[in-house]
């Protein structure tokens, strides 16, 4: 069944989750009632530069393998996917993967079609993206000089292996025809039409050793790879759903990490401060790589204050990491790592744990580019960074657990990285399970469920140890003019020394938490 309300399209559980355009949003909502996962698997995204794959849509991977085949592997032009393969190698398992470019351009096919052409345009931009194409008459009336099939391929430049393949039957090189070979290719994940059009059908496309089997053609024209990319192409537009935007339609999302450009760059403020804003309104938190002209904990703290960084939504670290197998190694970015051994963090022990734990240091391969004494190691924590040093084994390891809300006196409360993403997954959790309680009716009853399947929430989570004791509150009312769910939650997370208040609006147009959310205090 399906219901609209507001900007929501609910759709059954398991169904069509993707957005759509004209104004609204078609979302996944739980079945009523449906128990809380305390422990669902943590799901990262990165947004970087890719060599071949698909722009501005989020992919999930759930392997360095399936991002080489869908992205070209690791590239020397970009550290995204040194990052991917660090987040796999550290315990990551659900990764989202948005390919963004700075002026690339898809490979260019030209069909001949009896002294103009069919011009034919990779949709995946990229040196190489390897697209062919043939034209057959196959099942056509010898008469009929309008209609041709159009088989597509695109093929592992590796391996020479068909991994994509679209045919394309009767199709009509007119445009006023009902089956017009541009419309058909709207659909297409492989090309599109281009200019000019052709004036006459397309001449079938034979071997030259045997004038009766179909041969294929190549580009005319590679494709590019564009330039270095801008804080621009990583923020991309709201609007038109690119760069970090193209992440709006997922619904799980913990962390979010941006690899710098290239290996001689940091990332820009703008789009830091994009990310990290996006990551406010999502509940997510932001992996920030320590700058590459920091050479001492005194540089890393300066950095971080005089770039303003005070966000608990922000997780920083210092120093970068070397390979240990590699003389003169340079010190390079690991926040693909870090997300890694968050994701191990939460699957192992829970996001309420602490980061230092057993068996969550980096690869044996990476040690911290510096050595770091214990008043690097205080000062870093006061300001909210966390310290990669040598753990147990020699193996490097991240101490402090903090996050860079340490920076602002409103945010301090939240400066302990397990307090922090305990709340913001709590958040999550509850928005997604309690969306049906906005499309029932507004009465005791409705309350009294919605009330009762939180409460077995965080009894399971007390159970698994996120709390310091089981006293905590759920109460739920009809939302202004009766027109959402205000849901009013307190407990004392483990490792926090106050009990937290947070206050969780379900409306149909979506879940907002109130401004005085997290607050300390006590429920009445």
């Amino acid at each position: 069944m399906f219901r609209i309300r507001a900007r929501y399209l609910t759709v059954p559980e398991n169904s069509l989750s993707d957005a759509v355009d004209r104004n609204y949003t078609v979302t996944e909502i739980a079945a009523l009632d449906q128990p809380i996962d305390a422990t669902p698997e943590t799901t990262a995204a990165f947004v970087g530069r890719a060599l071949r794959g698909p722009l501005n849509s989020a992919v999930l991977v759930t392997s360095f393998g399936e991002f080489k085949r869908q992205f070209g592997g690791i590239w020397t032009r970009s550290s995204l996917g040194p990052a991917v393969e660090q987040f796999f190698e550290h315990g990551g398992k659900s990764l989202y993967i948005v390919r963004v470019a700075n002026h690339a351009r898809g490979a260019m096919i030209c069909l001949p079609a009896s002294g103009t052409a069919l011009v034919l345009r990779a949709t995946q931009p990229g040196s190489t993206e390897s697209i062919r194409a043939a034209v057959d008459y196959d099942g056509i009336d010898k008469d009929n000089d309008e209609l041709f099939n159009l088989t597509l391929q695109r093929v592992n430049p590796d391996t020479h292996l068909v991994i994509d393949q679209e045919i394309h039957k009767r199709v009509s090189y007119l445009a006023e025809s009902d089956t017009y070979v541009g419309d058909a290719l709207l659909s297409s994940s492989l090309v599109r039409m281009d200019q000019p059009t052709p004036t006459h059908r397309p001449e079938p496309t034979r071997s030259s050793s045997n004038h009766y089997d179909t041969a294929y053609i190549g580009p005319a024209q590679p494709g590019t790879d564009g330039t270095e990319l801008s804080d621009y192409d990583l923020v991309g537009s709201a609007k038109e759903g690119s760069g970090l935007f193209a992440l709006q339609g997922i619904d799980n999302l913990d962390l979010l990490y941006l690899p710098p450009g290239g290996k001689e760059r940091d990332l820009g403020p703008a789009a830091l401060l994009a990310a990290e804003q996006f990551c406010r309104r999502r509940g997510a938190m932001l992996i920030v790589d320590p700058a590459r002209d920091w050479m001492s904990a005194g540089d890393a703290v300066q950095g971080v204050r005089n770039k303003g960084y005070a966000s608990p939504h922000m997780l920083a670290y210092f120093p970068r990491l070397t390979s240990r197998f590699e003389d003169d190694s340079p010190a390079r970015v690991a926040g693909g790592a870090v997300a890694g051994l968050l994701s191990k963090l939460d699957r192992t022990y829970g996001p309420w744990q602490k980061l230092d734990l057993q068996g969550l240091g980096f690869s044996r391969k990476l040690a911290a580019a510096m050595k770091l004494n214990d008043d690097d190691l205080h000062m870093l924590t006061r300001q909210g960074i966390n310290a990669v040093v040598a753990g147990p084994a020699g193996k490097a390891r991240v101490k402090g657990s903090v996050t860079l809300g340490r920076g602002s006196e409103s945010h301090r409360l939240f400066a302990s990285l397990p307090v922090q993403r305990l709340c913001l997954r709590i958040v999550s959790s509850v928005d997604q399970a309690t969306r049906w309680s906005v499309f029932e009716p507004h009465n005791e009853r409705m309350l009294r469920r919605t009330a009762a399947q939180i409460r077995r929430y965080l009894n399971d989570l007390f159970e698994h140890g996120a709390f310091e004791s089981d006293d905590f509150t759920v109460q739920c009312d009809a939302g202004v003019a009766r027109h959402g769910v205000t849901i009013l939650l307190g407990f004392r997370p483990r490792f926090s020394r106050k009990r937290l208040l947070l206050t969780v609006h379900q409306t149909p147009a979506g879940c907002r938490v109130a401004s005085t959310a997290f607050a300390p205090g006590e429920l009445t």
